[in-house]
Order: C-alpha cells, then sequence, then structure tokens
C-alpha cells in the first residue's frame, strides 16, 4: 500500500528537518516513477535554501520500493571530514577525496546498497550515527548494544538515551504540526 510521501518523511526525518540530526533515510513505495522523479526535484527545490537535500539512494521497478534519503549538507560534510570517519570509511574500501565533497561517498553508498549482497551497515555513518555505534553494530552484529532506539548504541547508555529521546519528542511535536497543518517547508529549519 502506497502512503503519502510527505507523511513518511515527516515521521522517518523529522530531526533532520528540525536540524538535530545530519540525515535520515526511509523506504517509499510508489509505482510511479515519474511522481517520485518529481517530488525529490520539487522539495530540493523547496528545501535547498535550508541546506536540505534530498535523493534516491536506490530503488526497485519490480517492487516500486525506493530508498530516499533525506540530508543537510554541511552537517554531512562536517561527519565525513571527520578523520576516524574518513579513517574507517577507508579501511570499508571507499575512495575519498581532499575537497571535502560528500557526492563521490554519497554515489559509492548508492552503489554499495544496489550492487552488493550484504547491506552496508557503515550508511550508520552517513546517517550521522555516532561511529563507536557503528563500528560497534558492525563487530558485534547487531547483538550486545548498551541500549535500542533510533538506532543500536555502544557507547554511553545514558547520552544515548537522551538523544533518542530528544529525536523521539522531535518526531512527536513535528507530526503533530504537520497533521494539524504545517507545511514541511515551516518545519524544516535552515541550518
Amino acid at each position: 500500500m502506497e502512503r503519502n510521501f510527505e507523511t513518511v518523511m515527516i515521521e522517518q526525518c523529522s530531526p533532520v528537518l528540525a536540524g538535530l540530526k545530519a540525515a535520515g533515510l526511509f523506504r517509499y513505495e510508489t509505482s510511479d516513477c515519474k511522481d517520485l522523479a518529481e517530488r525529490v526535484r520539487g522539495w530540493n527545490a523547496r528545501l535547498g535554501e535550508k541546506g536540505l537535500r534530498v535523493r534516491v539512494l536506490k530503488g526497485c521497478v519490480r517492487s516500486h520500493w525506493y530508498l530516499v534519503y533525506v540530508y543537510r549538507e554541511s552537517r554531512l560534510r562536517e561527519v565525513l571530514a571527520d578523520e576516524n570517519v574518513r579513517a574507517f570509511l577507508a579501511q570499508e574500501g571507499y575512495t575519498l577525496s581532499e575537497d571535502g565533497d560528500c557526492e563521490p561517498l554519497l554515489r559509492q553508498m548508492a552503489r554499495r546498497l544496489c550492487c552488493e549482497a550484504e547491506f552496508p551497515h557503515e550508511i550508520g555513518v552517513f546517517l550521522g550515527y555516532p561511529l563507536t555505534d557503528v563500528v560497534g553494530f558492525i563487530e558485534n552484529q547487531g547483538r550486545n548494544f548498551t541500549c535500542c532506539g533510533c538506532w543500536k548504541a555502544y557507547g554511553d547508555r545514558d547520552a544515548a538515551e537522551r538523544l533518542f529521546a530528544q529525536l523521539n519528542k522531535c518526531t512527536k511535536v513535528y507530526l503533530r504540526l504537520f497533521h494539524s497543518g504545517t507545511p514541511i517547508f515551516r518545519l524544516a529549519v535552515a541550518a
């Protein structure tokens, strides 16, 4: 069953729209590829001035499922410029550039999503998850986490629970505002 693109975006990416997270990802189902492309173009035109970008990372015309990535380019650039993150991505086989451009790394991530049999769990760094949690998830194969919220955390349990509570509260507030008529453009903060 197809769900409204904007509703799914609010449900899954409110913390990104609010400037609390670098990026978010959601699965969107549609049999109308042209409509999806128009929505992505339209949202990029409207949200671009607020520093947000929307792109399809993966799609399947048979299943009609698409992975849509919403991100703040400046925040993502900061995440991907971190020396520890860069070393991790290099270790995972990514080709790094020196100019700080996110685009080549996002293209590599999209290729991995489409072409590899295993899900590329390093996607967590592209979503702004703490590197400790991404590495912990990979090394522990998703087990032995300290707590589980918006993702599985492997570091400081209390800090992770506070962050998860903040992100969940943001999503609840944004959903309430959206369902009461506040447009996404007004909910998206410039950052």
